[in-house]
């Protein structure tokens, strides 16, 4: 991805400041070093037990990673910003931009208090994105996706839950969700998920199309990253047998397919994925 944009005035920096509504997005959430504990459908906090308790001082080379980090996700939260206020514009609607805030080990939010272990989400009760960096490194060197694209992918698809709420689908689904059964809850999830990967890929080609922001082997690196956080492997991964009616994200195929239409479609209209017959 090329990092020559500018920067979202959205960004709030809470690193070394320490830190109630449902947490959206906890998780998808998967690609480089930031992907996937919300993307992970499964308990991130095993998976990111280590990053949640490491609370001891950065080194310098640490804290010079982290502000890159934290400037390239400034670049791709305003491209973010630049593509769906065009899209809502082209609707006739009014896209409110997101904020996006940093934090280390735990946060309060509008939803809530949250910590490393539920990696990225978003919390539609104060229209606010949070991560934490330390779990990108994690990432990383736990399920080795590799790339700089994924960080984007991740940012993207957290956007994607704010595009939904935006437009009412969040809420819709929540409440039909607090009124069925587990099986059917899952599935209702499983389909705000894949639709926020599907914006995702929205995001993507309008980026690219108005700023040529992708590379050679971007695209494979979001796949890569999606295959790596589907439901199915990640429970495959866990030592367990693969249980559909549990799946809450998507399977790995899933989770491409619909950033991949996205991608290719450019058309936010093309993603109902609660109409859709064939997730």
């Amino acid at each position: 991805m090329r990092w020559d944009g500018g920067r979202s005035s959205n960004v709030n920096d809470t690193r070394g400041s320490g830190g109630g509504g449902k947490v959206i997005g906890g998780g998808i959430g998967a690609l480089v070093i930031g992907v996937i504990i919300y993307l992970l459908g499964g308990d991130p906090s095993q998976v990111l037990n280590s990053a949640s308790m490491s609370g001891g001082e950065k080194t310098e080379e640490q804290k010079k990673v982290e502000d890159v980090l934290v400037d390239r996700s400034s670049q791709v939260l305003l491209y973010t910003e630049i593509v769906w206020d065009s899209l809502f514009k082209a609707h006739g609607e009014n896209y409110v931009k997101p904020e996006l805030t940093i934090f280390n080990f735990q946060v309060q939010s509008g939803c809530g208090g949250a910590g490393a272990s539920t990696g990225p989400f978003y919390c539609p009760m104060d229209n606010t994105l949070y991560m934490d960096l330390s779990f990108f490194t994690e990432m990383e060197e736990r399920f080795h996706v590799g790339g700089d694209f994924p960080m984007a992918y991740v940012i993207a698809h957290e956007v994607g839950h704010h595009v939904q709420n935006l437009l009412g689908i969040s809420g819709k689904a929540q409440e039909y969700m607090q009124r069925v059964s587990k099986k059917e809850a899952n599935a209702a999830s499983v389909k705000l998920e894949l639709q926020a990967d599907f914006f995702a890929g929205v995001w993507a080609h309008h980026a690219n199309r108005m700023y040529h922001i992708l590379e050679e082997g971007d695209i494979e690196e979001a796949m890569n990253a999606a295959s790596s956080v589907g439901d199915d492997r990640l429970q495959k991964e866990s030592g367990g047998r693969v249980v559909p009616d549990a799946f809450t994200h998507g399977t790995s195929e899933q989770r491409m397919r619909w950033f991949r239409k996205g991608y290719e479609t450019g058309d936010m209209s093309a993603g109902d994925t609660f109409g859709s017959d064939d997730l």
